[in-house]
């Protein structure tokens, strides 16, 4: 997997089309959470690949709601981003907003991972230490248990992934939490730089 585009060239474009805070924040999060399956999948040598699409997935969110993943591939192809690319980025939309199926295991990844960050993140901002670092599974159980609870991120789309995956949910939610953990420091330390 090669990418046609360098991190900081996708990070320049999300920020294009995006001005919102938190959906840089979503978009971080999501590229480091990436990062760390590229690896722990065994993957490493993609790892860019898998980050950038991360980083990209919701790059027509915030200015085209309503045309989410419709939208993207021309903005992508724009920016020169490989159709390989474009076909993974639209592939977490997949049953929701647009019928690009996730086939490669990064893209079940992408798709199974997508809202659970959004849920893991509001429960970690919810802990005394708004921090995801002592984050147990028992205690994020009980979070996605509660249908009020982060209530715009989908439990259906969430275990639909972990079975397109072929993984027990518990096991996703673990990994998940794991690979928040793993990219926490460094996604705050680039928001700080984006808030000056």
């Amino acid at each position: 997997m090669k990418s046609t585009i360098t991190r900081q060239e996708a990070l320049e474009l999300l920020k294009k089309y995006n001005k919102e805070p938190f959906h840089i924040l979503h978009g971080l999060t999501v590229e480091g959470v990436m990062r760390y399956f590229a690896a722990e999948t065994g993957n490493g040598e993609d790892t860019e690949y898998w980050g950038i699409v991360g980083l990209l997935h919701d790059i027509d969110f915030e200015l085209y709601p309503e045309q989410h993943c419709i939208k993207a591939p021309e903005l992508l192809k724009e920016a020169g981003v490989s159709d390989d690319m474009i076909y993974s980025v639209c592939s977490h939309g997949y049953g929701l907003c647009c019928d690009v199926e996730p086939k490669h295991e990064m893209e079940k990844i992408l798709f199974a991972c997508d809202e659970l960050t959004g849920l893991i993140g509001a429960a970690a901002r919810m802990r005394p230490s708004g921090s995801v670092m002592d984050m147990e599974l028992p205690s994020l159980k009980k979070k996605y248990k509660d249908k009020r609870f982060a209530a715009g991120c989908s439990r259906e789309v969430i275990a639909a992934g972990a079975e397109r995956l072929g993984w027990e949910l518990d096991t996703l939610l673990e990994k998940t939490i794991l690979a928040m953990r793993s990219c926490e420091e460094s996604v705050n330390r680039e928001m700080e730089l984006y808030g000056e």
